[in-house]
């Protein structure tokens, strides 16, 4: 050890055993009374500092430095040292700190062969980092940080030096990437021009034990957009803008400045089945919509709640025996499902024809058919359709079905 490094610690025992002196000294000076009227005193002459264990968190002054050590003054915990591999490790760190400078640490060994506690300060900074992200996390607190670069899944950004997990999912409406057809080489193109900007954020995980951080840009946004989403109820009608098409729905933005963003789901968007929403909309369509609920942030639209439901007097237009024609609209392994009029279909079971291949030569997509009404559920839109055979005599629909076919 240096002479330096001696001289420190000298003083650093030399003042301990003062204070210690001291101590003892007022306390065979005041009456138990008096002791307990201190509650300084008190607090020194009934209580002692609770052990050392490894991993635990320390923090005191630099008070000395060795060739490869460095000195920390404890307090009544002792003298901790940072040497060896630990010093080397952290060398970039200790360098920027002067003596009488603070410093946290980590416990390696509460007490070596030599008397000293033993301090890691990497492993220190790491569970500091990490026991503060913790507490962002348990308090929601928003976050401003640097996104450094991209990848196929989201961006990536670092917090309190951890590498941090932005997932593109997570992303606010106004930096999701709106690539027609999800094609992943633009969608990374997109990303990629979000580098170097900042992002506010929440972190949505984290997993010490993972090395896992994941930030979410769209929990941050929801906070500013809590009190404009309030004015919205379920059973309004909005007007917005088309945002994104999926496979699954399409995504409308609306409210002021049309930040708000609501989804309208393939079965809502209309009483028709729908094959392709991308061959029936196109980003950039402004369309009116109803609120179906508000959960969470989460939005549900509807378009077909603003038209009437077809299925509302199924079972008087369409009374079960009739006979009437309808056309052949997909034919499956299970059956034959067949238009009876706008927005209404049935389905004739392939039970009707005794194999898929009867009733694929019996049948043909696009043709007209007279069939009979075997079954008329309207509360799960069903109806259930047999084959008519020409020596059966057909019951002629009610006139209010043959006046919307225009027959």
């Amino acid at each position: 050890m240096s002479s330096l490094a001696k001289y420190f610690l000298s003083a650093i025992i030399e003042k301990h055993m003062a204070n210690s002196e001291d101590v003892v000294k007022n306390a065979e000076t005041q009456t138990p009374d008096k002791a307990d009227a201190n509650p300084v005193l008190s607090r020194l002459l009934n209580s002692a500092p609770t052990p050392l264990r490894a991993g635990d968190i320390v923090e005191g002054n630099i008070v000395a430095r060795g060739i490869a050590s460095v000195f920390v003054d404890l307090g009544s915990l002792g003298t901790g040292i940072i040497f060896g591999r630990e010093f080397y490790n952290a060398q970039d760190v200790l360098k920027t700190l002067n003596i009488g400078e603070k410093l946290a640490a980590k416990v390696v060994d509460p007490e070596n062969e030599d008397g000293y506690v033993e301090l890691s300060v990497r492993d220190a900074g790491r569970d500091i980092a990490w026991s503060r992200l913790k507490e962002l996390y348990r308090n929601q607190t928003t976050l401003q940080v640097v996104i450094k670069s991209a990848n196929r899944g989201g961006l990536v950004a670092t917090v309190e030096n951890v590498p941090a997990f932005l997932p593109a999912s997570q992303l606010a409406s106004e930096h999701y990437p709106r690539v027609e057809g999800g094609d992943k080489d633009k969608i990374l193109e997109e990303l990629k021009q979000l580098a170097g900007q900042t992002l506010d954020v929440k972190i949505l995980d984290v997993h010490p034990g993972e090395e896992k951080l994941i930030l979410s840009e769209r929990a941050a946004e929801l906070d500013t957009l809590k009190e404009e989403l309030a004015q919205f109820k379920p059973g309004d009608t909005i007007e917005g803008v088309i945002s994104r098409i999926a496979d699954f729905g399409i995504f409308m933005r609306f409210g002021p400045d049309e930040k708000l963003e609501g989804m309208v789901h393939i079965s809502e968007v209309s009483w028709d089945p729908v094959a392709s929403l991308a061959e029936k909309f196109k980003t950039g369509d402004r369309i009116k919509t109803k609120i179906l609920d508000i959960e969470g942030g989460r939005v549900a639209l509807s378009l077909k709640a603003l038209t009437p439901d077809p299925w509302l007097k199924i079972a008087e237009k369409f009374p079960k025996g009739t006979a009437l024609e309808g056309t052949v609209t997909k034919l499956n392994p299970f059956g034959a499902f067949v238009e009876l009029s706008p927005g209404v279909q049935g389905l004739v079971h392939i039970a009707e024809f005794g194999s898929e291949q009867a009733m694929r030569d019996a049948l043909e997509i696009g043709k007209k058919y007279t069939l009979r009404i075997a079954a008329v559920e309207p509360e799960t839109h069903r109806i259930s359709l047999k084959v008519w055979h020409e020596r059966e005599e057909p019951e002629k629909p009610p006139k209010e079905a043959l006046t919307e076919k225009g027959e």
